[in-house]
């Protein structure tokens, strides 16, 4: 035998093998689902790549697989759970030979369980490895609607982790770091909502179909074939084409927040904000921070250089935005203000630093300790963080922040010109230099130091004017609650089908709590086309109505919200049984939606918003004013009050709600476009 017909035998018989063990490992899997094909084994990194990966993330398929798809994904998004299916077939297709996969963490702000999940899943990682990682993950998705702690642990010992070992860990959130650090990679990628996968640099949104992925995995194998040939190693391939692929993509728009701006000056406030610094300082930053922001804390020793090398030419403004997702940030923001009121700006500085220094221990009873530390009156910032003293100061903040588009910590303007992120010093520097120049100048003009800020900012760039929609007003039958001559009129229009609009009913909850008689809230028909069930659930709805009035009315919404997401939740034996439940006429019901008696009604409400060009669900208007999306609280309440304002009504205050601040600057569910 020649040496050329022993090498080929040699690869024949390896390729052969490779075969046998994936169908080995196939079998195995499509039995008990486990996932035996992961490499767990020495560390190594392509944190070189456009999209860096390492042993550090969570990985099915080899190390040398010639296809890499990074998925961003999000436990709590319906979407994500969608394409996992999808995922599993791509599995089955190509093997761990050809392809991996690795998960980049993405927990979207409004998915109130994701993060805790992440954190929970990544925890299992670190402890378990992969193959631990992926039980939990299936059991994650199968169970999408229970995403407690409680479950958490369970699913931990199930994908084989020690319970204790789990609980501790994720009791101190102690990989936290690693999915701020994953969603930095994703906002760096372009992601901007989940599921988002990544196939060798080419960009794949959303749950799109096999076909699709497909597309993409069939023409990154020959480009990689064609690497290898022209000598690229195997474990470079990767590297190599994800630098080509995101070199030939369209560049992607940063569409969560502003890009850095060093010219505009926008108009921004100080109020009664904690500072350090003179005000007649010739240059003033503002920050917009969050306690437990790991990149906030980087560039904390960045502001303490700038105010030792500058002096009192610079003065430091501190304002708070607690992000939904860090549960601890608001009540730590709590301690630093009740120190502030207890011992003056010192008193708030002191706690300030302590925080940073103790970023990973905040919990009740750690921010009690500082307290004791600080010498500050335990007991009254005991009550200040469980009453959310500052609850209201700290919502302004984030108000202000939403008005200036200033999304994510840390944000800062200086002297009303912005700056994004936990930047290095000399880009503060550069902005500082020339500010120091041009405030010198209107010095040299006759303006007073004391009157400088303001001078600077006086013609700065204020936020856009709210968004308007003038909308043909509701028909006499349809169904309302709230204040029936409220002069403040709020229109929901949703589509019981839609994931988005169910998300948003907890803060209309709120918001009639809140509002009370003082503004009418009256539900307007918008089943979407994509959503084959919502038109029939609309009439029934409206049948409910016709029958019983408002009170018929919601109770049937409500069951319809309730079971949304449950198998046949809408098809006509289950609208009958809330029918049923509600105590409607039977008879009545079942003619209603036979004869679809209220389809032109729901057809008139859809025509309506069409003709407003409102495309997606849910959306409201508020005596003209529009909002889009399932937004958090506080963007209701910004409008609501300004309607009352303008109708010469006096706006009832806000009702915190018992959770985590939510942030009027956080991404918001977008609407579901038509």
């Amino acid at each position: 035998m020649n040496k050329g017909t022993a090498i080929v035998g040699f690869l024949l018989c390896f390729i052969a093998g490779m075969g046998l063990m994936w169908s080995i490992d196939r079998s195995a899997g499509s039995r008990g689902h486990e996932i035996a094909a992961v490499d767990d084994g020495q560390p190594w990194s392509d944190e070189d790549a456009a999209i860096p990966v390492s042993s550090k993330d969570p990985i099915w398929g080899s190390r040398t697989a010639p296809v890499t798809m990074v998925v961003f994904s999000d436990f709590e998004c319906p979407f994500c759970t969608r394409v996992e299916g999808t995922i599993n077939q791509i599995k089955e297709k190509y093997g761990p030979e050809k392809l991996r996969i690795i998960w980049k963490n993405n927990p979207l702000p409004f998915h109130k369980n994701a993060r805790p999940a992440a954190l929970a899943a990544e925890t299992v990682f670190r402890l378990g490895g992969s193959k631990a990682f992926w039980k939990f993950h299936e059991l994650a998705f199968k169970n999408q609607k229970s995403l407690t702690p409680a479950n958490f642990e369970t699913w931990a010992a199930e994908a084989g982790v020690d319970k204790a070992k789990f609980k501790a860990a994720f009791d101190r959130q102690e990989y936290m770091a690693k999915i701020d650090a994953d969603m930095a990679v994703g906002k760096s990628s372009g992601v901007t909502g989940t599921p988002a996968s990544i196939i060798n640099g080419v960009f794949l949104s959303g749950a799109q179909p096999l076909e699709k992925f497909t597309a993409v995995i069939d023409e990154q194998l020959k480009a990689a074939q064609a690497a290898i040939a022209a000598g690229t190693k195997p474990e470079k391939v990767y590297a190599k084409l994800a630098a080509e692929n995101k070199a030939k993509a369209p560049p992607q728009k940063d569409r969560e927040r502003p890009q850095e701006d060093d010219k505009t000056v926008w108009k921004v406030p100080v109020g009664d904000s904690p500072t350090k610094g003179p005000a007649t300082a010739l240059v003033t930053i503002v920050e917009w921070s969050d306690f437990q922001c790991p990149f906030c804390t980087k560039v904390v020793p960045t502001i303490d250089e700038l105010l030792t090398t500058y002096g009192d030419k610079v003065r430091f403004v501190w304002k708070n935005n607690p992000l939904p997702f860090h549960q601890r940030a608001e009540p730590a923001a709590e301690l630093a203000l009740e120190a502030r009121a207890q011992k003056g700006e010192k008193g708030f500085w002191d706690a300030y630093y302590l925080l940073w220094k103790n970023q990973q221990k905040l919990s009740d009873e750690d921010l009690l300790g500082y307290a004791k530390e600080l010498g500050l009156d335990v007991e009254k910032v005991k009550v200040a963080i469980t009453t959310k003293k500052y609850g209201a100061s700290i919502a302004a903040d984030q108000e202000l922040a939403d008005d200036l588009q200033a999304s994510g910590t840390p944000h800062f303007f200086i002297n009303g010109r912005r700056l994004v992120g936990a930047q290095p010093i000399d880009k503060f520097k550069t902005i500082i230099d020339e500010e120091i120049k041009k405030a010198e100048g209107l010095l040299a003009k006759g303006v007073a130091a004391k009157d400088l800020y303001a001078e600077i900012i006086k013609n700065g760039k204020e936020p856009p004017p709210p968004e308007r929609k003038e909308v043909a007003p509701p028909a006499p039958n349809s169904p309302w609650k709230g204040g029936e001559r409220a002069k403040v009129v709020m229109q929901v229009f949703s589509d019981f089908e839609c994931p988005f609009c169910k998300r948003v009913e907890d803060t209309i909850s709120q918001i009639s709590k809140t509002y009370g008689d003082k503004l009418k809230i009256v539900w307007r028909h918008r089943p979407l086309p994509m959503h084959k069930n919502a038109p029939l659930a609309s009439e029934a709805s409206q049948e409910a109505y016709a029958q019983k009035g408002n009170a018929g009315f919601w109770a049937y919404h409500e069951l319809l919200f309730k079971n949304q997401g449950q198998p046949e939740a809408f098809s006509r034996a289950s609208l009958e049984k809330y029918a049923e439940e509600v105590g409607l006429d039977m008879t009545r019901f079942k003619k209603a939606l036979d004869t679809n008696t209220h389809k032109a009604f729901v057809d008139s409400d859809n025509s309506v918003a069409e003709k407003a060009g409102i495309s997606g669900t849910p959306a409201f208007v508020v005596n003209g004013y529009f909002i889009s999306g399932a937004q958090p609280f506080s963007k209701f309440k910004k409008l609501i009050d300004k309607a009352m304002k303008e109708a010469g009504e006096t706006a009832p205050a806000a009702r915190r709600p018992a959770g985590p601040v939510q942030p009027a600057a956080a991404p918001a569910a977008p609407a579901v476009p038509k």
